[in-house]
């Protein structure tokens, strides 16, 4: 072996990962030392992914897990506050993270199929945003959700938006406040997940969620998902309004008249999605 051989770095190993299971696409949050951390690398990994995602048939859903202990601890605080030396102490760095981790967290929201979260561990401030934003969420016994923002001088404010449209106002305060921990059959309580699992058995449940999902039409799924988030902002008269609007249009669709007919016929719908 040469020298220059022997001195040649190791290479680092993949922050995220993805593998496919099924049709469903599995992504691996992979800093374990680092808590799962969201550095700006994480972020626009998470993101490309789930712009990779979104045109890809073959994929009919997808779960978020992670390696380690943590599922996130959020933000890498390390590499914020490494940039307190720029000449504005920072503050475009800042407002270029806040902005990324917040488009990211939309495009988990906006992707035409289901994203299911696998919470092995502790979940705190855009971590426990992660969770949030997700559309479905499967935790361990042994996970907890925090935003101990507050408890650094730092409101978890843009993991606010995400965890107020999961539970109501009164315990969103109270976490977002307190920067407490909550259990994982507390967040149940709350809404902020679907179902606690014995510890070691989440990541398999939640492929199995997303693989339920996966099997209904993937037209009808991106329709609904896409609906539920639209009207979720609208008044109560506004939303009847559209959500009329909508299930009009999904009448109209090759896999409404197909399911409807195999209802009527007692037999499996075929779908083609669309």
């Amino acid at each position: 072996m040469s020298v220059q051989a022997a001195r040649a770095p190791s290479p680092q190993p993949q922050i995220l990962l993805r593998e496919t299971v099924g049709s469903i696409a599995l992504l691996t949050l992979n800093r374990p030392t680092a808590r799962n951390s969201l550095s700006a690398a994480m972020i626009a990994g998470l993101h490309a992914e789930l712009n990779s995602i979104r045109d890809d048939k073959a994929v009919r859903g997808v779960v978020i897990a992670a390696n380690g202990p943590a599922f996130s601890a959020g933000h890498d605080m390390k590499e914020l506050t490494a940039r307190r030396t720029d000449p504005d102490r920072g503050r475009a760095f800042f407002a270029e993270m806040m902005n990324a981790c917040s488009a990211m967290m939309q495009a988990v929201v906006h992707l035409p199929k289901p994203v299911v979260a696998a919470v092995q561990g502790i979940a705190t401030a855009a971590g426990c945003q992660l969770v949030a934003s997700c559309d479905l969420a499967i935790a361990s016994e042994d996970a907890k959700f925090a935003t101990p923002g507050v408890d650094i001088g730092l409101f978890c404010s843009t993991p606010m938006v995400a965890l107020s449209r999961n539970v109501p106002r009164k315990q969103a305060m109270e976490m977002l406040l307190t920067g407490e921990p909550v259990t994982a059959d507390r967040a149940r309580e709350i809404g902020l997940v679907n179902r606690v699992v014995p510890a070691g058995t989440e990541l398999g449940a939640a492929i199995e969620l997303a693989q339920q999902v996966a099997l209904k039409s993937a037209y009808t799924v991106k329709l609904g998902k896409e609906a539920f988030y639209r009207q979720a902002e609208m008044s109560l008269a506004d939303a009847y309004r559209y959500a009329a609007e909508v299930m009009t249009e999904n009448m109209m669709a090759r896999d409404a008249e197909e399911g409807i007919g195999a209802f009527i016929e007692k037999r499996t719908p075929t779908w083609r999605d669309e």
